[in-house]
């Protein structure tokens, strides 16, 4: 997850008199659509190109060597804490690190996925570098398939010291979830209060389909799962007061109040002051708020801090966020966003694909959600199987993309990024059921050489810079 930063001055370091604050706190967000930009993050597993096991965060072959490598050859600013490299910026982008040092890339919000290509291509070019010479090669998967959680090293952020205890007190696959898994993501705008709430209403109810479309962690621990995400159902025994399916986002009156409701009775993590953050575990936001802890006073800061730490299928910052997907190979890493462009910046296009999932009540959609997880296409909901709503969504998404009309050089519209996944979703088989089929065949061989030559991204070219 991307760290917030509060302003030290503004609306953000206000104190919190009045839910109405919190609520303008998403009302700033709103911009007009010829304002609207798309970002992406994206995280990516590095392991030992001899082993194929997750690599440590220390060491002369760590993660923190790579990040070190990225600043001393391309340009990117260190972020320390306790004298450790825990994360990278330069203008218009963000690296940062999950708990088993996955590693991700914020993406700038950008007019076109064309630009977002450009940028992508640019960050793969330049990990592959750093990480050539050090027997590092990064994996397009939603899970470490190999490495158990015990052989995975925390990253030393101050964040996650006090996040993993707490893990293990609210769910069983909590700790998985930090240090094993990897997705991607595309964070969206909004123009008012009631485009919000739509366009999370429509991404909330799509999350099997999108899931499906994207399903890529079927191994972990060195062995299938059972599921074709096993990324999407460790979520659903992580925390159940801060992760899942939103239900009063189905209702056609839920506003930015609703969410500010939610958000305030979900359990706290930590503030943040100064450098230091302080554990604030289990106390709802809500008595934060009117009754203080620790002898601090809630700002406005502080509730942004704390929206950044709740993981819905859909979350709402001052932008949408996707979050239903696991990560995939660098070649169709821009294909949720492109389906989320075409579906949710095209009016007749939002409209169309709700109608795919608009019947089903709240406890059905989580049903379909689950088995989804599971069995990816071949899921059922009602007379439909997953797959055949994923086809459908496919032409409305590539349609919408082809009115936006945003070419590049070549005169290509943005619906180039979603050849990648044309044929999965075509022949209804998943990315988990190709790599399941292919470790069952390769597991007694040398696992670690075929992993990396299945699903290791392309080495950079040998006149790198």
């Amino acid at each position: 997850m991307s760290d917030y930063i509060a302003d030290s001055e503004g609306p953000d370091a206000a104190p919190i008199e009045s839910k109405d604050q919190l609520i303008e706190h998403f009302e700033r967000g709103a911009k007009s659509p010829d304002e609207f930009r798309i970002g992406t993050e994206y995280e990516k597993l590095a392991v030992d190109r001899d082993t194929g096991a997750a690599i440590p965060f220390s060491g002369e072959r760590g993660v923190e060597r790579v990040l070190r490598g990225l600043a001393e050859r391309f340009g990117w600013e260190p972020q320390e804490e306790s004298g450790r490299v825990i994360g990278l910026s330069r203008p218009g982008g963000e690296i940062t690190l999950e708990p088993g040092g996955q590693i991700e890339l914020s993406g700038r919000a950008v007019e076109t996925l064309h630009e977002a290509q450009t940028e992508l291509d640019e960050h793969v070019r330049e990990v592959t570098t750093v990480a050539e010479p050090l027997g590092v090669e990064f994996l397009g998967l939603g899970i470490q398939p190999l490495s158990r959680l015990d052989e995975i090293e925390w990253v030393p952020k101050k964040r996650y010291r006090i996040m993993a205890p707490y893990m293990e007190k609210v769910g069983r696959l909590g700790q998985r979830m930090m240090k094993q898994t990897a997705t991607v993501q595309v964070n969206l705008d909004y123009r008012s209060e009631a485009d919000a709430l739509r366009k999370m209403r429509v991404s909330t109810g799509l999350a099997p389909v999108v899931n499906a479309i994207f399903a890529n962690s079927g191994v972990c621990d060195g062995r299938p799962t059972g599921y074709l995400s096993y990324r999407g159902q460790i979520w659903t025994d992580t925390d159940p007061m801060r992760c899942g399916m939103l239900p009063f986002v189905f209702s056609e009156h839920a506003g930015f109040e609703d969410y500010v409701d939610w958000a305030l009775a979900a359990p706290m993590y930590f503030v943040k002051r100064g450098k230091d953050y302080l554990d604030l575990t289990g106390i709802p936001f809500e008595h934060f708020w009117k009754e203080g802890a620790r002898g601090l006073r809630a700002t406005v800061g502080d509730f942004a801090l704390h929206l950044s730490t709740l993981f819905p299928e859909t979350r709402l910052k001052t932008y949408i966020e996707l979050r239903m997907a696991d990560s995939q190979p660098p070649e169709s890493m821009l294909a949720l966003s492109a389906l989320a462009k075409g579906i949710l910046y095209e009016e007749d296009c939002m409209e169309g694909a709700w109608d795919l999932v608009k019947a089903w009540p709240f406890d059905e959609r989580v049903e379909i959600l689950h088995r989804t997880y599971r069995e990816g296409f071949h899921a059922r909901a009602r007379r439909h199987t997953i797959g055949d709503l994923a086809r459908e969504l496919f032409d409305i998404a590539e349609e919408g993309l082809r009115r936006q009309a945003r070419r590049n050089h070549a005169g290509e519209t943005e619906a180039i990024f979603l050849a990648p996944v044309r044929e999965r979703v075509a022949s209804g088989v998943t990315l988990a059921e190709r790599f399941l089929h292919e470790f069952e065949q390769h597991v007694g061989e040398n696992g670690a050489r075929w992993l990396i030559d299945y699903a290791g991204y392309p080495r950079a070219p040998s006149d790198s810079p």
